[in-house]
């Protein structure tokens, strides 16, 4: 087998292939929980991250839809698309929350949507060979793309920021400002990296739709993005991506989450993003733990495990399953697949055991001794009364196993990368 080739035991093996069954099996059930029906300003059937959140999410959802490409039903991914699209305003802005009263406008409307729609449709097409759908809509997917480039584009990097934290999904990442009386902004490694692949996509969508010169404009400004990444927030002597304040212009030296979200898209030259995955990510003073790849350096001064979801959630250090599938994308396209093995072990091996005892997973678990975090109780029920906990993204780790077991990868790769 190709995982006893990668090094791995066959003991490592076999528990792997256990955890791998057991999550194949209980998702069966899992995924009819994200599943909700139209209703009001929603007209499409909707993906929801279930218990505690009820809402049709920006990434979460992204990230569920495509779980759902792999198990050949891509409906969801359009229909992300096209209520988002309904929920954008003349200027361009859309929220990054709809719900069925329509589009959930927060922080005074700074919390927009992440660069991922124009990806969504990208993925739907490349999933189904129609692209014709998108031609009414192409427009508007522009002017999220004009807005966000007017709000969050650094005028002298030509790189992107958050306009604050929360609107990143990250809510409490140190290398972001995420209280409310710190009003620094910082050019962003995953807001810089999630435009380049959202400017991709639709550079890939307007080629398809017979739009030549929109589709080189947007290839030109990808390229631009990804050499001002390499040559602005990469640090030579650290090895690594920092995020940059814009009012200083130096590097604000934290290694967490985001730091690695650039290897996902391949901005990284090889010999770096190997570097980097060995200097950091597969070192237990920084990102590996006993039960996972962490959220934020161990290192870090304000590493820590805290069981938080509201007022934002805890990404200071705990495992995540959307960091870990990120993470997993981006050590494969570094060739490092033993250690996305021994990721799903760990990962994955935590959302088996959630399904054992509870029937349904957390959102996060404690790095260092792999206890559930959040939801600290279950007060959310199905209505037949099981126990209803947090599904979204944890889905994608079914992907990783598909990837290494079977070649199947959800990489969420784009045309030009």
């Amino acid at each position: 087998m190709a995982i006893i080739a990668s090094g791995l035991s066959s003991h490592a093996a076999t528990t792997s292939d256990s955890v791998y069954s057991k999550l194949k099996t209980g998702f069966v059930e899992l995924r009819k929980q994200v599943v909700r029906e139209p209703q009001g300003f929603i007209k499409y059937p909707y993906l929801i991250p279930a218990g505690f959140y009820s809402q049709l999410w920006d990434w979460d959802a992204f990230f569920m839809a495509n779980h759902f490409i792999s198990k050949g039903e891509p409906e969801y991914m359009k229909n992300w698309v096209m209520t988002f699209s309904q929920g954008i305003d003349n200027d361009g802005y859309v929220a990054g929350c709809m719900t069925k009263d329509g589009p959930r406008n927060v922080y005074s409307g700074r919390f927009a949507m992440k660069p991922f729609l124009s990806q969504g449709a990208y993925q739907y097409g490349k999933a189904t060979g129609d692209w014709e759908w998108i031609r009414p809509i192409y427009k508007d997917l522009k002017s999220v793309i004009d807005y966000r480039k007017k709000t969050q584009c650094d005028s002298i990097s030509g790189l992107y920021y958050w306009e604050i934290a929360m609107q990143s999904g990250a809510d409490n990442n140190p290398a972001l400002n995420y209280f409310k009386d710190d009003t620094r902004t910082f050019i962003s490694t995953d807001a810089t990296a999630f435009q380049y692949g959202e400017l991709l996509a639709q550079a890939a969508i307007a080629s398809k739709l017979g739009y030549k010169e929109d589709a080189e404009a947007y290839r030109k400004e990808a390229e631009s993005l990804k050499k001002g990444l390499n040559e602005i927030c990469w640090n030579e002597e650290d090895q690594c991506y920092y995020n940059v304040d814009r009012e200083t212009r130096e590097q604000y030296r934290r290694v967490g989450y985001s730091t690695f979200v650039p290897l996902m898209y391949k901005m990284a030259p090889e010999d770096k993003g190997k570097a980097m995955v060995e200097r950091y990510m597969l070192s237990e003073d920084h990102m590996k733990a006993p039960y996972g790849f962490r959220s934020l350096s161990k290192s870090d001064v304000d590493y820590n495990n805290k069981n938080i979801i509201v007022p934002f959630s805890n990404w200071q250090g705990p495992v995540w399953g959307i960091c870990n599938y990120i993470y997993s994308i981006g050590l494969h396209n570094y060739g490092f697949d033993k250690d996305v093995e021994w990721l799903a072990e760990k990962v994955g091996g935590l959302m088996a055991k959630d399904i054992d005892t509870y029937g349904t997973m957390h959102e996060t678990y404690h790095a260092d001794t792999g206890e559930p975090l959040a939801p600290s109780n279950f007060k959310y029920r199905t209505p037949d009364g099981k126990i209803q906990g947090f599904v979204s993204w944890n889905l994608c780790m079914e992907n990783v196993f598909e990837g290494l077991r079977q070649g199947k990868w959800m990489l969420l790769d784009i045309e030009g990368m």
